[in-house]
């Protein structure tokens, strides 16, 4: 066996131990080739077997080998190929069996600079264990070999050398006189000093000792001054003003109480003069307070955040870059006796309708406030609705289990005569099927009245809605225990059907999508939205209010408000999420009726307070942009009666104004 050490091109090769043969030699060169070899022969070495072919040594020298951990292959040869590192396709089990079966996986070690397994020999072994235990590497080495002494304890008269003395070692040196004169000169000018001896008394630093700006301290970026004391009040004085004097009921509290809960560490006194005054008894004590404030004042200093309230508002536009609204009452509308719960405009904006618990509904001409006619129906008025259709001209009144389609005769006469028509033209199946609401035609009296049809429900009535094109009507029947809550009504065939099988709750008010065929059915803390069309339920939005009052959905369709009994205003993007993008709180008591303007972003809230809030509510195209909300406009001008105040809002239908209907049985027009 003989050792190689190669250098080619500044590469350091790793010294390898080649066991010849004698039918191969080494060819001479950069990359080890063997001249003659049969294709799968291979050169054995002790623990491992090498092919010829595929030749592992290390060619990148003394670099880190994690540089090639992510690589398969470590360095590259003189042809510039690369050279690949065995494949190593064990995992952790595979290391186990190999630790248990093989005999000499003790003495294997993993190669990182060849990347390959090496099997050590005896005598590797054997030298491992010896550095282990701190003995040298060669085993022929003997430390106890004895020492050769160079130099003779002879004593010899004769110099080694024969050459005479220099003249320099008789002559003191120039150079160490002008070091010595430099020392002495410094020294005479104080510039050197000599070293004091170390003090071995302690060292106390007062931590607030200099206040100065300009001390060390002072000057630090983070340095906490010292806390000031207090300075002396009135009671210390010692002639204070009579008020500071303790009586004698408070100088028996003051005895009794713990020295922490005590306002004043001390008893005011009255003394005749200067003279009169004793020594300060408690000075030790309010020294040694002093002190230990020092001592336990945290010098810590905490960075706060000066933040302007101003811009923790968010930026939004002034009100009156948002006109127009209502902003002053116009009109009062007087004639009910009782509360008015509900009222509505007829879509051309002429007319107002209202209802009252006095048991009459009253239509109003809406520019000059006067009653056009009057109405007595057999109960308290919970709710009227208009019909939006332009071309027909009917009002649902509902009162205790009733609801009453009446033709108030009033605008256009060939509108009036075409409702009265439309009415009178329905022919009745020949199958009559069992409904949930009897209908009934008004004649004689009653239709000379206004009646034209009656619905009779199983239950009370309490709100009334028209679908946009004027044809349906939606009727509310509150009960928790019934799933006859909710019916919808269609006028021109007089037919009734129940959409829900279950209760989901106790449904307080529903509405119709003015665009879709989407049905809202807003219970105490839920608004449902239904598809018609597909019957099923497309969303379900989580109000976090304890109980709704009142909805209202935006002309385009997209959000809605709800108004609640605590206090609250949801504003809904339906696209957005079923959880509110906005919570207003503007009001103080519970809010009973909510309503959006047809053409202008406006949207009005009434509540107990007796006050109506009108915001601006900007709905954009650009589905990017949310909606803007602004409030503009408190209007107030309703009485408080029975701790109820605005108990419904409404909408001119073309101009901005909103009418509310109040619990002191008027109506008011802001405009």
């Amino acid at each position: 066996m003989c050792v190689l050490f190669l250098r080619q091109r500044n590469v350091f090769f790793q010294t390898v131990p080649i066991w010849f043969n004698k039918s191969y030699r080494l060819r001479t060169g950069t990359a080890r080739k063997w001249d003659k070899y049969d294709e799968g022969e291979s050169v054995s070495r002790p623990g491992k077997l090498y092919s010829t072919a595929i030749d592992i040594r290390n060619t990148v020298g003394n670099v880190p080998m994690e540089w090639y951990q992510d690589y398969p292959h470590i360095g590259y040869n003189l042809d510039g190929k690369k050279i690949f590192k065995p494949i190593r396709n064990k995992d952790e089990l595979d290391e186990f069996l190999d630790k248990m079966e093989n005999p000499d996986y003790w003495r294997t070690v993993h190669d990182k600079t060849t990347a390959s397994d090496i099997r050590l020999t005896d005598e590797q072994v054997d030298l491992v264990h010896r550095l282990q235990k701190g003995q040298f590497g060669d085993v022929n080495f003997n430390e106890y070999e004895p020492s050769v002494d160079f130099f003779t304890n002879e004593v010899m008269i004769h110099p080694v050398t024969n050459r005479p003395q220099d003249k320099r070692s008789f002559i003191p040196s120039l150079i160490e006189k002008e070091k010595v004169s430099k020392l002495v000169h410094a020294i005479k000018m104080g510039w050197i000093k000599p070293r004091k001896p170390k003090e071995t008394t302690p060292q106390y630093y007062d931590l607030w000792a200099k206040e100065d700006p300009n001390a060390i301290l002072g000057r630090h970026k983070m340095h906490v001054p010292a806390p000031k004391m207090r300075l002396p009040g009135h009671e210390e004085s010692y002639n204070p003003p009579p008020e500071y004097l303790l009586t004698e009921e408070e100088r028996l509290v003051w005895e009794q109480q713990d020295a922490e809960d005590r306002k004043l560490p001390f008893l005011p006194q009255k003394h005749s003069c200067l003279r009169a005054v004793p020594a300060f008894s408690r000075f030790i004590h309010e020294r040694f307070e002093r002190c230990l404030d020092l001592y336990l004042c945290p010098r810590q200093r905490k960075m706060r955040v000066n933040v302007n309230p101003e811009d923790l508002i968010p930026k939004l536009p002034k009100p009156k870059d948002l006109q127009p609204f209502p902003t002053t009452m116009s009109l009062v509308y007087r004639g009910h006796t009782s509360l008015v719960r509900s009222i509505s405009a007829s879509p051309t904006g002429q007319w107002l309708v209202s209802g009252s618990d006095d048991f009459t509904v009253r239509f109003w001409e809406v520019n000059t406030g006067r009653c056009m006619k009057t109405l007595e129906v057999g109960g308290a008025v919970k709710s009227v609705a208009w019909n939006p259709n332009p071309a027909v001209c009917l009002v649902a009144v509902c009162f205790e289990s009733t609801v009453l389609l009446l033709n108030p005769s009033l605008g256009d006469r060939l509108v009036v005569s075409s409702t009265d028509q439309l009415i009178t033209s329905y022919e009745p199946p020949e199958e009559d099927k069992e409904q949930a609401v009897t209908w009934a035609l008004s004649e004689g009296p009653e239709h000379n009245k206004g009646h034209r049809l009656t619905l009779t429900h199983p239950k009370a009535v309490k709100q009334v809605v028209w679908h946009g094109k004027g044809d349906y009507l939606s009727s509310v029947m509150p009960d928790n225990s019934s799933n006859l809550q909710v019916l919808i009504h269609q006028v021109s065939k007089r037919r009734t059907q129940n959409p829900f099988r279950k209760s989901k709750g106790l449904v307080q008010c529903v509405s119709f999508h003015p665009l879709r065929p989407y049905f809202f059915v807003a219970t105490q803390r839920y608004v449902r939205i239904y598809n018609l069309i597909k019957q099923e339920l497309t969303k379900k939005l989580m109000t976090n209010c304890k109980w709704i009052s009142s909805m209202a959905i935006h002309p385009g369709g997209d959000n809605l408000i709800c108004g609640s009994y605590d206090c609250r205003l949801a504003w809904f993007d339906l696209d957005l999420s079923t959880k509110p993008y906005k919570m207003l709180r503007h009001h103080k008591k519970a809010l009973r009726g909510v309503a959006f303007h047809r053409n202008y972003p406006l949207f009005a809230s009434g509540a107990d307070d007796g006050s109506v809030i009108v915001c601006h509510g900007m709905v954009y195209n650009d589905l990017l942009q949310n909606p803007l909300i602004v409030p503009v406009k408190v209007l107030k001008g309703h009485q408080i009666t029975h701790d109820l105040g605005v108990l419904d809002v409404t909408f001119h239908p073309t101009q901005p104004w909103v009418f509310s209907s109040g619990a002191d049985a008027t109506i008011r027009l802001f405009t």
